[in-house]
């Protein structure tokens, strides 16, 4: 008999598989491909205190193996979510996560206190966004900076938090720590690396905002070293993505450490992917002999 559930920060998710924030937009596209109710749960794209417009265009750049993107975190704000996109998500028996974006800790803080009145499992944290009160470096860059700031949202926070890690770090496991020790409930891990295209032909940048973050297969390799650090480094359950195009990958990330995982760019070229993980895994399972998620880890 195998057992797929797994425990995020005490939310039982049913089985590992989410979706990666920015990649399936609040479900109701996908739900036309997917049936939402197989998933342990659906991530919400960044979602911040006002809407944001995003960056210039061109803000999306295919490469070898993956993909440039420079959207700027665009979102209609916290309003919208709220009257729009919970009461869709709740129709659906899968665990809710909302990614929430900012400026500031302030920023931050107000979609937080927002939050914590509605029906939500999970609060995901981007770091990745740059700090303007700091001159611009991501708050996740700075080990003092993100045990500052997860400090601030558990004081605020009803549901368990989830710190999104950058990986465009010297070290993952300073910043893992950092979170660990301002009380972060859980890590996911990995956002996109930093990546620059030029059009030669053009003698220009790819995108507007002339660098951009680099997903898809490519970047799988590094997601999985730093997943395996940070599960080496930290006691706090993990969430892996980076380049997750089938179930070999989902499940190689399973056994470096992650708890959960979440599929991200592979949505966009083949908008089934995450149901077919969901049943790759249970499979795979059984084929092994594996009773329970945690059995597979190496």
């Amino acid at each position: 008999m195998i057992n797929t559930t797994v425990n995020i920060a005490g939310v039982e998710l049913k089985n590992p598989i989410m979706t990666a924030s920015g990649t399936f937009g609040s479900g109701e596209e996908y739900s036309e491909f997917v049936d939402l109710n197989k998933l342990g749960a659906v991530v919400t794209k960044g979602v911040a205190n006002v809407p944001w417009q995003g960056n210039p265009t061109p803000r999306i750049a295919e490469t070898y193996g993956g993909m440039l993107n420079a959207i700027g975190l665009q979102n209609p704000g916290i309003d919208v979510l709220i009257k729009r996109d919970i009461p869709f998500l709740k129709k659906f028996d899968t665990k809710i996560v909302v990614n929430v974006c900012g400026k500031t800790t302030e920023d931050y803080c107000e979609v937080v206190e927002r939050l914590s009145q509605e029906e939500v499992d999970l609060l995901e944290i981007n770091i990745s966004c740059p700090n303007v009160k700091e001159g611009g470096i991501a708050f996740g860059q700075n080990p003092a900076a993100v045990e500052a700031i997860t400090k601030e949202l558990k004081k605020r926070a009803k549901q368990p938090i989830i710190m999104k890690l950058s990986p465009n770090v010297t070290d993952i496991t300073e910043i893992a720590k950092a979170a660990e020790a301002g009380g972060a409930d859980a890590l996911s891990l990995i956002n996109t690396l930093t990546g620059m295209k030029i059009d030669i032909h053009k003698k220009a940048f790819a995108l507007a905002n002339k660098t951009g973050g680099l997903s898809g297969p490519a970047i799988k390799p590094i997601a999985i070293r730093m997943v395996y650090q940070v599960a080496n480094a930290v006691k706090l359950p993990i969430i892996g993505m980076g380049g997750i195009s089938n179930t070999e990958d989902a499940i190689e990330f399973l056994m470096a450490g992650a708890n959960a995982v979440a599929v991200g760019t592979m949505n966009f070229r083949n908008p089934y992917v995450t149901e077919e993980i969901v049943n790759g895994i249970e499979q795979f399972m059984m084929q092994y002999g594996y009773e329970s998620l945690a059995d597979m880890r190496i």
